[in-house]
């Protein structure tokens, strides 16, 4: 991981960091990440991770082998400037804040293929991502709407899958734990000639736990079955020409509770596939031509309501290059289409067409990002965006960085269609600067940035007295009545002193809703993570401690989530030139705690994991 986090209580915080700060390093296994590594989703061109203004964390494969976790949002949790919450256990409904920014605010793409769902607020289906395909994730923090259009309000994520290389090499990991959670993985790789591929398939499962210990629940257990596959193709057509095909599917089958005796099921599938060319036509002009599909549907054991969202995207990217100067333009076209059985039955189609224009200049200790970006909406029209960077190299090891820019998201189908829709509606709006200073020298790194980003319009959903102006009162609706404030600094560090490999980071934020001048709803003031790692006697072993301060579950800031601190512990070894066993106990304290009022979390687990990989 590129960024990491580190927690402590603030003067503790600095002290800490000032004493450790000329002994952190970037990464104790790869202390040459930052020169060689290139980002792509800051800005859609590929760009070396020392010139970015953007602030960007990137996670490799290693690390969420390393982490042991067991979904998406485990390894997003230690994350900067990442919060997450669960509705129970992994299967389970999950939300991912960045910045405090909402769930749907932050836009996914898996491989450039646009995740996102229409039904209730919004966002990725988290839970439905596969980790085993996941080779590398990179996430910006801050709105990007100016490249990405709608939806990128706090953030971007993007999730890569492996492409193949080299000679063929499987592998395949067996692995076992707690509450009888078991996986299995295969993937293979390599390629041949100007051909090369890589696909996997993967199976899971667990029995779970009591999810939602409170009365009028079923006290059974809620568990999850799963499955994906998913494969990457690309050829080389010619010198600076290249096709790249990629397909990924997903399956879950998760219980979860909403009454006392039936067992509550939902069937989930996720889909995403792509196919792009990327030419490189001369030394200074390339293009990349892309066609994707994203699929994403849920239907409920009990009622068999069906949900159905169908994304098609068309992406034509232009990039010419003049001496340091580099001028870019985007065409994208957006389709997606949204389907709700239950009543009142739901299926409505809209469209959105995008113009982008880039500019991007480093030369010495100077580098600037511009973009500016206008999406036709079908049912709302024109929306224009834009956003200004600014880096100045203060020495060759401390760079100053400034930025501002404007963002929007539009409504859901199901917000403005379903029984608590309301077809007018607007969009939300936001408007966010922040200013960041890092440190690098080789492979040390030092990073504090600090942010504002003010969204007006913001969707709430209104219930109770606050529904009387709903079209149906009883059940309540969804309205355009709030703005929100996100705001806070982030502070980051990693390294190594002696023998121990460091990360951390602390973030102290503000999320709140201006309106009602209240605490945004679960999401604390005060997040943290603490970890090292070491390797002693052949085993790689390691720590990390994720805190949270309070939260509140409502908006109304009237139940309280208390803080809480865990504790996790992995290991790992190979015992041949083939084989690797590895070990993890999460939540070693066995704390209770809730990120969604009346759900419970994972208590105490162990899993163990045995991996084959021929060399």
């Amino acid at each position: 991981m590129k960024t990491c986090v580190f927690y402590a209580r603030p003067a503790a915080l600095s002290l800490a960091l000032a004493a450790a700060f000329p002994a952190f390093s970037q990464s104790p296994s790869r202390p040459d990440a930052q020169l060689a590594e290139t980002v792509v989703t800051a800005t859609r061109t590929a760009q070396p991770v020392g010139e970015l203004v953007a602030d960007v964390s990137i996670i490799e494969r290693e690390v969420i082998e390393r982490s042991g976790a067991v979904g998406l949002v485990d390894v997003l949790a230690r994350v900067p400037g990442v919060e997450i919450t669960r509705n129970g256990g992994a299967g389970s409904n999950s939300s991912v804040f960045i910045r405090g920014g909402e769930n749907r605010h932050t836009a996914v793409l898996i491989d450039g293929v646009r995740v996102d769902s229409h039904t209730t607020a919004g966002g990725a289906s988290w839970s439905a991502i596969p980790l085993a395909q996941i080779e590398r994730i990179e996430v910006v923090r801050g709105p990007t709407s100016a490249v990405y259009g709608s939806d990128a309000v706090a953030g971007v994520i993007q999730i890569f899958t492996k492409k193949g290389q080299g000679p063929f090499a499987p592998s395949i990991s067996l692995g076992y734990g707690s509450q009888g959670t078991r996986r299995a993985d295969f993937s293979a790789s390599g390629s041949v000639d100007a051909f090369d591929y890589s696909f996997g398939v993967s199976e899971g499962a667990s029995r779970g736990f009591n999810a939602r210990p409170i009365a009028g629940q079923n006290p059974d257990n809620d568990g999850y079955k799963s499955s994906s596959a998913n494969a990457k193709l690309g050829l080389q057509l010619a010198a600076g020409q290249r096709l790249q095909a990629s397909v990924l599917q997903s399956r879950m089958d998760s219980q979860y509770d909403s009454g006392l005796t039936r067992d509550y099921r939902r069937f989930s599938r996720l889909q995403t596939a792509g196919l792009q060319l990327e030419s490189q036509w001369t030394d200074r002009y390339s293009t990349n031509v892309g066609v994707s599909h994203g699929l994403d549907e849920g239907e409920e054991l009990i009622g068999g309501a069906m949900d159905r969202t169908v994304s098609n995207n068309l992406l034509w990217q232009n990039e010419y290059r003049v001496g340091a100067h580099l001028f870019s333009a985007t065409l994208e076209e957006r389709q997606a289409e949204f389907v709700l059985t239950s009543a009142p039955r739901v299926d409505k189609s809209k469209s959105q067409r995008g113009l982008g224009l880039g500019y991007a200049w480093s030369a010495g200790v100077h580098t600037v990002q511009l973009n500016a970006r206008n999406d036709k909406d079908s049912d709302f029209g024109g929306k224009s965006t834009g956003s200004a960077a600014y880096a100045l190299a203060l020495s060759p090891q401390l760079k100053l960085s400034a930025s501002a820019g404007t963002s929007f998201r539009v409504p859901t189908l199901y917000q403005r269609f379903s029984q608590y829709g309301v077809a007018t509606l607007q969009p939300e709006a936001g408007r966010s600067g922040e200013i960041g200073l890092k440190y690098a020298q080789g492979s040390r790194e030092f990073g504090v940035v600090v942010y504002r980003n003010k969204v007006s319009n913001l969707l709430t959903f209104l219930s109770g007295a606050g529904a009387s102006g709903c079209p149906r009162p009883a059940t309540g609706c969804y309205a355009n009545t709030a703005q929100a404030v996100y705001q806070g600094v982030t502070f980051s560090a990693s390294g190594k002193v002696g023998a121990l490999g460091l990360y951390g980071s602390l973030d102290l934020q503000n999320p709140r809703d201006v309106t009602l001048n209240k605490q945004l709803a679960r999401r604390a003031r005060r997040h943290a993570t603490l970890g090292v790692d070491t390797t002693l006697e052949g085993w790689t072993l390691a720590a990390d401690v994720l805190l949270s301060g309070k939260r509140f579950d409502t908006v109304a800031n009237t139940t309280v989530l208390p803080g809480y601190g865990l504790l996790n512990l992995s290991a790992s070894r190979a015992i041949s030139s083939q084989w690797k066993l590895s070990a993890k106990v999460d939540n070693l304290a066995d704390k209770v705690y809730q990120t969604a009022g009346t759900y419970a979390m994972a208590g105490r687990t162990v899993y163990v994991g045995l991996a084959w990989a021929p060399r």
